[in-house]
């Protein structure tokens, strides 16, 4: 997620950004190669059930990330047990995916080595995890802000993770900051030059703030890979519920096959029904229509967040589907809203 929000909001609002890395800096630095040829992923992805595990303040950071619930003091050991805790509630709910954030501060750290645990907890129980690249620092307008330290970040990350079948990529999260043919290019040269990440593990972010496959589906380079798509009802102004439906599916384009909606939330913590198929509130026809659409298309997703986020007056996300509670390695989680828990799962095919 990549933006400010509280209670008395429903717009949340972007830090201004200023572009450090020209599109040309960007596609020379990375080695060129064919990455096209490969026949398109057609697969259902409803086997991604799943949450997203953030940092309390969002993941844009110039600095390690530390997901709700971890201190970086936290041996590895701990961090699997402090994550185990956290997965075993969130099973309970379905889940068998959880979406983490990396960037370039972290990886190939100290940090990194205990932060690792979270990761290999969770594919230990068979859970899926998608690795994603968050740009180092909310001010970097939706580029990578070191060419160089992100593709050595990615490097330790593939070489690493590269044959765990439970491991997905996502190269970058929201691309907004370049244009479209500029981010297709980017991404297909980061296909061709961390070939240790199997194309069809690898969830190609939609341009903009992920929120238009069009482009992506379109171009053939990305035939093989899975694609990374975002929608809020905050990004557009206020739709009916057939409306949101219909715009939905128009951003997917023709591959909501092989598509993720890796992010998409609602207020979970100010009563609201979204088991009301009549309900007024722009919010429950958002999240009713993209699990819809979702159920219709037999996609997966990862809801934003579990934990983490932006906090609000009352010191959490308001979006988040837990609250979170305990100490030490014995933490626990609580549904905040039973029927947008149970929403979630029915866009999960549940």
């Amino acid at each position: 997620m990549t933006t400010q929000h509280d209670e008395a909001s429903t717009t949340r609002r972007r830090s201004p950004g200023r572009v450090f890395i020209s599109a040309l800096a960007a596609l020379t630095l990375i080695p060129l190669g064919a990455v096209g040829g490969a026949a398109p992923a057609s697969a259902a992805t409803n086997q991604f059930r799943g949450m997203n595990w953030a940092v309390l303040g969002d993941n844009f950071s110039t600095g390690p990330l530390v997901v709700q619930g971890l201190s970086q003091s936290d041996s590895n050991a701990t961090v699997r047990a402090k994550a185990n805790a956290l997965y075993d509630d969130m099973a309970a709910m379905g889940v068998n995916t959880v979406r983490l954030p990396i960037n370039t501060h972290t990886v190939g750290t100290t940090w990194w080595n205990n932060y690792r645990g979270a990761i290999d907890a969770a594919t230990a129980r068979g859970f899926k995890v998608i690795l994603a690249y968050w740009e180092d620092g909310a001010a970097s307008g939706g580029r990578i802000t070191n060419l160089a330290a992100w593709n050595t970040m990615w490097s330790r990350v593939t070489n690493t993770y590269g044959s765990n079948t439970n491991v997905y990529f996502e190269p970058m999260n929201e691309p907004h900051g370049y244009s479209s043919a500029d981010w297709r290019n980017v991404a297909a040269n980061w296909l061709s030059y961390h070939y240790s990440a199997v194309p069809g593990r690898v969830l190609i972010g939609g341009t903009g703030y992920s929120q238009d496959l069009r482009d992506v589906c379109n171009d053939s380079r990305f035939n093989g890979t899975l694609l990374s798509f975002h929608h809020y009802a905050f990004f557009y102004s206020a739709m009916t519920y057939d409306a949101f439906r219909s715009h939905i599916q128009t951003r997917l384009g023709n591959c909501a096959s092989r598509a993720v909606v890796t992010e998409y939330g609602a207020p979970m913590s100010t009563g609201l029904n979204y088991a009301d198929a009549n309900s007024t509130d722009n919010f429950v026809r958002h999240i009713r229509a993209v699990t819809q659409v979702m159920r219709d298309n037999r996609m997966g997703g990862t809801y934003w967040p579990a934990l983490g986020g932006k906090p609000g007056s009352s010191g959490y996300d308001w979006y988040s589907m837990f609250a979170f509670s305990g100490s030490g390695t014995n933490l626990n989680l609580t549904v905040r809203n039973a029927s947008g828990r149970d929403r979630v799962r029915y866009g999960w095919g549940l």
